[in-house]
């Protein structure tokens, strides 16, 4: 069983910059792990994955170039560093692991193969 705890998230204005952590009990080393964001009244997306091995990336199109997803297999924790955050990044984040058949980038972000969820941390950036 694996147990996903998130951390980091807070409040900040727009340009600024947050570090979200993703402390995994239980062997994730083979899993891809992943962030979601939710926005009040939206459907979940799929923000940025990373896989097990760390060498595969898939960000959705507005994280890429501010967002980055990285991962410390010793720490057994997933990072997702966030800069120049804009007011629509505003929602609830949650982070996912799982071991995934299609790694196709739409299936990788698409959230529906995860096998495990976090209980999510509030990101809210001011204009």
């Amino acid at each position: 069983q694996v147990h996903l705890m998130e951390s980091g998230g807070g409040s900040v204005q727009a340009g600024g910059s947050l570090r979200l952590s993703c402390a995994a009990s239980g062997d994730t080393s083979t899993f891809w792990m992943a962030w979601f964001r939710q926005h009040p009244g939206k459907e979940r997306e799929g923000v940025a994955a990373i896989s097990g091995g760390g060498t595969i990336q898939y960000y959705t199109d507005s994280a890429k170039g501010r967002f980055t997803i990285s991962r410390d297999k010793a720490k057994n924790t997933v990072y997702l560093q966030m800069d120049s955050l804009k007011p629509e990044d505003t929602g609830v984040y949650s982070c996912a692991a799982g071991f995934l058949s299609n790694w196709s980038e739409s299936s990788v972000l698409g959230g529906d193969e995860y096998q495990y969820w976090g209980q999510g941390t509030q990101v809210t950036v001011s204009s």
